[in-house]
């Protein structure tokens, strides 16, 4: 149960946000600020104590806009959500819960799984934690995902979700039966909130996205998607297929003939960024306010170790730690005012790092 203080603290921020607009979502220029970032002395992250234990295999962690911290807790089947300082405010059951997203109106939209049938689905949930004042275990919740059309294909996994300005947000998709040129496995479904009414509408795919492709734009098994607090529809995806560029920015760009992504670098570009097998198995990224961008690359499963990358929003490498000293499968990466938030799958916990020159 949440603590009294800590409920009023949360009860103001609702009051706050449904000011906002008869929309019930924020301002998105509130969180476009001018952070300064990646200058000299970028150069170590000092890890802050205490870590944050009590988890089971933890892959996923999110910052809400409120802002309050999601960790998709996933072999305790729940949902965990914990205020910056780390403690538990509450707590939502989901089975096997692996990515987790908040949008502007304070729901969250999560990836995990359900039972029916005698079988196991991958599946898509969304919560609207406004209804219930912010406690999680009695907030309103709806399945997305798996449509009844979707019982058909139990290998197909729901992996990775991000929002958008507008509250429209997308969901990865794997599988393997990957040769319809129209409802392949490996796929980016698009989500629209419906304007009059509750609830979100499946609009259909990403198009132009190649399944299968070992190069860029591609959805091969497609392990996290992270946005940007802009008003655009750019995106960062981590892949874990047989590709060579397992990490891709992506930006929307809309032409005479057509709409699509193409990516934001190439090899030929000679960034870091766009450089080939440089990740082993990343299985998160997100963006900070200043364009950065973080990778927790798992590395080998049979190696206890993985390392944390961070570049610039032009494609340099600016950082790389961790090592088997301090990760096992780091599995998920947030940000938040100059804190950085890994989900240490390996370990059960979530560890929390600040830039040397951002400490006293």
């Amino acid at each position: 149960m949440i603590k009294s203080k800590t409920l009023k603290y949360i009860l103001t921020l609702l009051v706050i946000t449904l000011t906002f607009s008869c929309n019930e979502k924020f301002d998105i220029t509130q969180f476009d600020t001018n952070e300064p970032g990646n200058i000299g002395g970028d150069t170590i992250y000092v890890k802050l104590n205490p870590d944050w234990n009590g988890f089971n295999h933890p892959e996923d962690i999110s910052v809400g806009k409120e802002p309050l911290i999601y960790v998709a807790d996933t072999d305790n089947d729940r949902i965990v959500m914990l205020n910056l300082n780390g403690d538990i405010l509450g707590v939502r059951s989901i089975k096997h819960p692996v990515a987790i997203a908040q949008d502007y109106r304070l729901n969250l939209v999560v990836c995990g799984e359900f039972d029916t049938l005698g079988q196991t689905f991958s599946a898509v949930y969304k919560i609207d934690l406004v209804s219930s004042n912010h406690q999680i275990e009695t907030a309103p919740m709806v399945r997305l995902l798996p449509r009844p059309d979707d019982l058909n294909t139990p290998l197909r996994k729901y992996t990775g979700v991000c929002t958008f300005y507008d509250n429209s947000f997308y969901v990865s998709r794997t599988g393997p039966n990957n040769t319809s040129i129209y409802d392949p496995d490996n796929s980016i479904l698009i989500f629209n909130p419906k304007n009059n009414s509750s609830g979100d509408t499946l609009i259909g795919r990403v198009p132009n996205i190649s399944p299968t492709s070992a190069g860029l734009v591609s959805a091969y098994q497609i392990s996290s998607l992270a946005s940007f607090n802009k008003r655009n529809i750019d995106i960062v995806v981590t892949l874990t297929g047989a590709n060579s560029f397992k990490t891709q920015w992506w930006n929307y760009i809309i032409t005479p003939i057509d709409e699509k992504y193409q990516s934001a670098f190439s090899p030929r570009d000679g960034v870091a960024f766009a450089q080939p097998n440089i990740f082993i198995r990343p299985e998160g990224c997100t963006v900070d306010v200043s364009g950065n961008i973080y990778v927790a690359d798992a590395g080998n499963e049979t190696d206890s170790s993985g390392y944390i990358y961070k570049f610039n929003s032009l494609g340099d490498k600016l950082i790389e730690f961790g090592g088997s000293s301090v990760f096992c499968w780091p599995y998920s990466v947030a940000h938040f005012n100059k804190i950085l938030y890994v989900a240490d799958r390996g370990n059960n916990r979530i560890l929390r790092f600040q830039l040397s020159t951002d400490t006293q």
